[in-house]
């Protein structure tokens, strides 16, 4: 089976709550067995919007991540992160 990655493209316009967000979010993948990737480092946007913030989670496989996504751990996380940002979140299947 595949492993999956969740990305995220996020501007975050109140640090505060999504600090509470981002910590959650954590405990939340570790619960899922994700291995964070890439989290707020350096970019450089080449085409398209490009955000502030971007953020890629690998994890065992598809299921566990939309398992992840819609655990009562990360809802209770992104709770935080609503009104404290914009973000784009997708799960992309891997070969």
């Amino acid at each position: 089976m595949p492993k999956a990655y969740w990305i995220a493209h996020v501007t975050v316009t109140d640090p505060d709550p999504y600090a509470l967000y981002a910590e959650g979010a954590t405990e939340a993948f570790r619960q899922f067995g994700a291995k964070v990737l890439a989290r707020g480092g350096r970019i450089e946007g080449l085409e398209g919007e490009a955000r502030p913030r971007n953020v890629v989670i690998e994890f065992p496989d598809m299921d566990t991540a939309l398992a992840c996504y819609n655990s009562d751990a990360y809802q209770s996380a992104k709770a935080h992160r609503e009104g404290a940002g914009d973000a784009q979140i997708m799960i992309l299947e891997g070969v």
